[in-house]
């Protein structure tokens, strides 16, 4: 659903792109650096249960990789590989996230929690993985409640007002998160499943 605000959030971060862009620092540099510095929040903070600093460090991470896409533009060095390169960081820096969430919740004693954690990090993972798979098979898959953006701003939302000390949030969050990655997964399924009946695809080897 938050992709719908994409051409909005582009045009926003054109001037900062050009800015960007004017220090030399390449695309793909800025998605190694995001990803590092997600990562380094996410499993430096979390794991200690410090999930408002952890949420800050990830979430200034994260806002300075969405320049990746900007500078791309501006410096008109947009690629496939650079394409490929920024969806695999995404999916590392998402299991970064749900991975140290998990591991502060278990050393915390909520252990139950723990595992909601870790099935929304293998939910948010096969949503990805389903939409990728449809696309390399021909099928269109642009369906989805709960989209990579919707996911991380729940989270991170959450889990920066869990460690503001506000109680509950962070629970409910991550079990509304669990449902809604099901649901997506299901849509998806649907979707490829209608496409394949009305249009087969030639079959290709599985995986």
């Amino acid at each position: 659903m938050l992709n719908k605000l994409r051409p909005a959030i582009g045009r926003v971060l054109t001037p900062v792109g050009q800015a960007v862009a004017r220090t030399g620092v390449s695309p793909n540099a800025i998605t190694l650096i995001g990803t590092a510095g997600v990562v380094a929040g996410a499993l430096g903070w979390f794991p200690r249960h410090s999930f408002f600093w952890g949420t800050l460090v990830i979430t200034a991470f994260v806002l300075f990789d969405m320049l990746d896409g900007a500078v791309a533009r501006v410096t008109g060095k947009t690629s496939k590989f650079g394409a490929f390169l920024d969806s695999t960081m995404d999916r590392v820096a998402d299991a970064a996230i749900f991975a140290g969430l998990m591991i502060g919740l278990d050393r915390h004693g909520e252990h139950t929690l723990a595992g909601v954690a870790l099935f929304c990090l293998v939910s948010g993972v096969v949503v990805s993985y389903a939409k990728a798979r449809a696309e390399g098979l021909g099928y269109t898959c642009n369906v989805g409640i709960a989209e990579r953006s919707e996911r991380l701003v729940i989270a991170l939302v959450a889990a920066g007002l869990d460690g503001l000390g506000l109680p509950y949030v962070l629970t409910g969050a991550l079990w509304v998160l669990a449902v809604l990655s099901t649901v997506t997964v299901g849509q998806r399924f649907a979707t490829v499943w209608k496409q394949a009946r009305e249009a087969p695809v030639a079959a290709e080897p599985r995986a």
